[in-house]
């Protein structure tokens, strides 16, 4: 594949370049606007829209770039590039730009455009998945197609100028984000650590993957978005949180983690996970105490689960799709730690801790250096030829 067309070759190559400069771009503007009096455009409430944009404009390029690049290593079927390639990320980045713009722009016109991604990706998917006999992994197209639905929540609210339905919509996102989190990391993150350790000529078998454990983390988190979508009393959701986060931790124990603290790749899957399980135990005593702030165990997802699990897959993937040692390139550990540090300092700030305008920013800024740093260190690999001159 010529140089000039590298880009284009895998979705991972051009999503994660736009994962990465999109978490700078977002935000940055609302540390701006938070604190510099920046104005923006937005036509939504700007937590609305800060909210939406982290959900559904962040996430939803790393998944694009992730979904497509691995459903071709679990059914052997070419890679979406070229002229089809651009089109999915122009379709994204026209997504991007509306929300930018909505103060300016019909509320049909943005919904439109901004809802258009994830159903197209999840029509590929299923097409793909579908073709080369691959159900198992069908159930990544209902995510898309659930996020889907969490979005239009949101469109719907800040056209109908409700509130619940914005809040409707963001909840779903982040369950249904959570839920991806437990399926992909839940496979990924065990997988690559045994292989590690069988590298290493120790046991594999110290890594547990127990199926009764596997589904009950699935389907406990499942439930958890279901009920968080009912008027059901708050004792129930904060229940099946708890249950939730106790299952998910005991799936953590099993894998064996601290046995991989040499391999940074390896060990910051097992983190961000375990901060999902923060998250989900968070969420559950604060139901039964509300002095306990939702922005806690929102920011320990968000930030912790969320944001370093993308950094610790798209470190992963574009080192080992372009023909790379599996290893962090220099300044990698400071880009790890950095995002350690936002996730850390948003918590203080949201709990008070610290004080909250200094803990923010702070947090921002190590947010924009994580996402700084592997733009910098990853963008001159993903948009050269693979450097063992394979095709890809």
């Amino acid at each position: 594949m010529p140089q000039r067309n590298a880009l284009l070759c895998y979705p991972f190559r051009p999503f994660f370049i736009l994962t990465g400069l999109y978490a700078i771009v977002v935000v940055l503007a609302w540390v701006g606007f938070l604190f510099g009096g920046w104005p923006l455009p937005l036509g939504w409430s700007p937590l609305q829209w800060h909210s939406h944009e982290m959900i559904y404009g962040f996430v939803t390029a790393a998944t694009a770039g992730f979904l497509l690049t691995a459903m071709c290593n679990w059914t052997g079927a070419p890679p979406l590039q070229g002229k089809g390639l651009l089109a999915l990320v122009m379709l994204w980045l026209a997504g991007r730009l509306v929300f930018w713009f909505a103060g300016w722009l019909p509320g049909w016109l943005v919904a439109a455009v901004d809802l258009a991604f994830l159903p197209v990706v999840a029509i590929y998917a299923a097409r793909v998945l579908l073709r080369y006999g691959n159900k198992r992994n069908l159930i990544l197209v209902a995510v898309l197609a659930a996020l889907t639905v969490g979005n239009l929540l949101m469109h719907l609210g800040f056209s109908g100028g409700s509130m619940h339905w914005l809040k409707l919509g963001q909840g779903l996102g982040l369950d249904i984000i959570t839920l991806m989190i437990v399926v992909i990391a839940g496979r990924i993150t065990p997988a690559f650590t045994a292989n590690w350790l069988r590298g290493q000529g120790e046991p594999a078998e110290r890594v547990v993957k127990s199926t009764t454990v596997t589904g009950l983390a699935m389907a406990s988190v499942a439930l958890l978005a279901v009920l968080a979508l009912l008027p059901l009393p708050a004792w129930c959701e904060a229940l099946a949180a708890l249950f939730a986060g106790g299952v998910n931790a005991l799936r953590l124990y099993q894998w064996r983690g601290w046995l991989a603290w040499r391999e940074p790749l390896l060990w910051i899957l097992h983190l961000a996970y375990g901060w999902v399980v923060l998250a989900l135990l968070l969420r559950g005593v604060s139901g039964f105490y509300p002095a306990i702030p939702d922005t806690l165990w929102q920011h320990s997802l968000a930030l912790g689960g969320i944001g370093t699990l993308i950094l610790g897959v798209m470190s992963r993937v574009a080192v080992g799709h372009t023909g790379r040692p599996m290893k962090l390139p220099p300044y990698g550990r400071l880009m790890i730690w950095a995002i350690i540090a936002a996730t850390v300092l948003r918590l203080l700030a949201a709990n008070q801790w610290i004080d909250y305008r200094i803990g923010v920013t702070l947090s921002a800024l190590s947010w924009i250096l994580a996402f700084s740093l592997f733009v910098v260190l990853y963008a001159p690999m993903l948009t050269q030829p693979r450097a063992d001159n394979r095709p890809g």
